[in-house]
């Protein structure tokens, strides 16, 4: 059912940057397979407590399974973008230490061709993060307009040729229906003109699917304001993120929150004398050569983090 030997990607900078205190409360917004999960309950003492979240009812399963010996663990099957009102739940609002979240697809999702998220293995057009709930990939791709569909993949593909590709996937769908990964695949193939060295020409295409699909951007935007808002004085976010798209949001929304207001001019107030709320802590994190070596994914990798001091 997984992996425990799964080495998340900025491990040991991830649970550095939480500072986690033995006895404190802490969240893992993204469980996956339980590998910060894990390292994070081995620096808790008994009195220590992890609540962790994962819309994948297949990571759920895998969570309780696995820890069910473990007290210490809450496992809650929904997305992150829910992690305010469920601290709310627990009474625990503002009495959180550290929340960790880490925006990569999981391996496994990516592994097993049946969740549809692989151009590499063919499978169901699935792509959905949550398989007990919305439209899967093969549903959206049958129906949306052709405009729709070049605009997702532009926005969230950062694909150049979003057009050539859409009206392919149009003229195909209107033969038979794409149900299949590799078949979409291919289709994607076939439309672009040019090929990137070492990059499949199926990757910008099936990361905006997926990120459409699953509303990927807007649950992070809601999940970045939950977990600061749930965080005790001196708590911390810390937020891994692996592409541009994702890290453009987790770096705005951390400057915004911890930068001054801007004053209009004329109030009797100076900006200097604005207390913030939260601070930037150093600078963003990114793999070492160590371990870009053992795991190339950690290439595009980065951590930021946040604490909260008031």
């Amino acid at each position: 059912m997984g992996d425990f030997n799964h080495q998340p990607v900025l491990l040991n900078e991830a649970l550095e940057s939480l500072n986690i205190r033995p006895s404190g409360i802490y969240i893992d917004a993204t469980f996956g397979r339980g590998g910060h999960s894990k390292a994070i309950l081995q620096q808790l003492d008994e009195a220590g407590r992890l609540i962790a979240f994962d819309q994948d009812p297949e990571a759920v399963a895998f969570a309780r399974q696995n820890f069910a010996d473990e007290p210490r663990l809450t496992i809650e099957h929904c997305n992150f973008n829910q992690v305010a009102s469920v601290v709310e739940q627990f009474g625990l609002t503002g009495k959180i230490d550290g929340v960790l979240m880490d925006l990569g697809v999981s391996s496994p999702q990516l592994d097993d061709a049946e969740r549809g998220f692989s151009f590499l293995r063919s499978g169901p057009l699935d792509m959905r993060m949550d398989t007990e709930q919305g439209i899967t990939a093969a549903q959206w791709l049958a129906r949306v307009k052709p405009a729709d569909l070049i605009n997702v993949l532009k926005k969230y593909g950062e694909e150049k040729f979003a057009k050539r590709i859409a009206t392919a996937i149009v003229e195909i769908r209107e033969q038979r229906e794409i149900t299949e990964t590799g078949d979409l695949a291919e289709i994607i193939s076939n439309a672009i003109p040019v090929k990137e060295k070492h990059k499949h020409p199926a990757t910008r295409s099936f990361q905006a699917i997926r990120i459409y699909v699953n509303q990927e951007l807007r649950s992070i935007e809601q999940g970045l304001k939950g977990a600061a808002s749930v965080l005790a004085k001196g708590g911390r976010l810390s937020v891994i993120s692996f592409h541009s798209l994702e890290d453009r949001i987790v770096k705005r929304f951390m400057r915004d929150i911890s930068s001054r207001p801007k004053l209009p001019a004329g109030l009797p107030v100076m900006e200097a004398d604005i207390e913030v709320p939260y601070r930037l802590v150093a600078k963003p994190v990114v793999a070492g050569a160590k371990e870009l070596d053992t795991n190339p994914r950690a290439r595009s990798a980065r951590l930021r983090v946040l604490e909260r001091r008031l």
